[in-house]
């Protein structure tokens, strides 16, 4: 398989794809996308780790189709009851000793997603989110892997839970724990705010809103290119032209595309780049 794009966080270990979704790995194969799924609990995380490993054996009779990986890890979220995951389930601690010897698995590539989600997440639950995301940060440091990170802030017309931006929040804790790299996934803040990412040694990415949101611009303009990586985040924000539709991994070239048309450079120099930025971080050998 001639390796064209690598999709850093997908999620087809979610129940969106639990009837097809080694159709849709194969399809990914066939056009030449690399998938990095990411785990939220435990169960979403044991199965990232599956579909990496039958991919991998798939690949054993039909050469190309080894082409997905996982990160691992307990999205902020699914440390509180009510989670509005989409499988649901009850509130998990994380068990660093299960994530642990998970990891010794294969293609496994990355701890997380973890961070602080004040949007969903009840009043009072700052000091929970933060003991699973220093403990995660701290698996990610003795096994020198690096952290996938989940930020999002709260609904309009809530303060955090912290008075500050929930990207200022995250920055502190890793500025305290973080031995290895990480990514801001998904990243929705300021120039500013990125800028402090990056000197920490850090990555931020982008998704498919950015084909059809005009917020983002200046950001994906303004980021160094050896700085930034594309994403689905599927089965979500399905980019143009193909909103309305479950998002899929393969989609991820268009935000690839659309990196490129932003910033005004040569779409196969912006591809190739952040080809290299994916493979530096998460140690693909590809």
């Amino acid at each position: 398989m001639e390796i064209k794009y690598i999709d850093t966080h997908a999620h087809l270990n979610l129940a969106a794809f639990a009837e097809d979704v080694l159709a849709v790995a194969g399809k990914c194969a066939e056009e030449g996308v690399v998938v990095i799924n990411v785990g939220t609990k435990a169960s979403t995380s044991k199965r990232a780790v599956e579909i990496a490993m039958e991919t991998f054996n798939r690949a054993q009779v039909a050469p190309g189709g080894d082409n997905c990986f996982a990160i691992i890890g307990l999205h902020p979220i699914n440390t509180v009851p009510d989670s509005h995951d989409e499988e649901g389930g009850e509130a998990e601690e994380f068990d660093i000793d299960f994530y642990r010897e998970l990891a010794q698995k294969g293609n496994v590539v990355g701890i997380g997603e973890c961070g602080f989600d004040y949007y969903h997440t009840p009043e009072g639950s700052y000091e929970t989110q933060e003991r699973a995301f220093i403990a995660q940060i701290e698996l990610a440091n003795e096994l020198d892997l690096p952290l996938m990170i989940h930020t999002r802030g709260p609904q309009p017309g809530k303060e955090s839970p912290t008075g500050r931006s929930v990207y200022h929040d995250v920055y502190e804790v890793l500025k305290q724990y973080a031995k290895v790299p990480f990514n801001v996934h998904f990243y929705a803040g300021t120039s500013e705010e990125a800028a402090r990412f990056f000197e920490l040694g850090g990555t931020i990415s982008f998704t498919g809103v950015i084909t059809f949101a005009k917020d983002y611009e200046e950001l994906v303009k303004s980021a160094p290119l050896d700085r930034i990586h594309a994403e689905t985040d599927c089965p979500y924000v399905a980019p143009v032209p193909y909103r309305g539709q479950r998002a899929e991994p393969w989609m991820v070239k268009e935000v690839y595309k659309k990196i490129a048309s932003i910033r005004g450079e040569d779409e196969e120099v912006v591809r190739e780049q952040l080809l290299a930025n994916a493979r530096h971080q998460y140690g693909l050998s590809l």
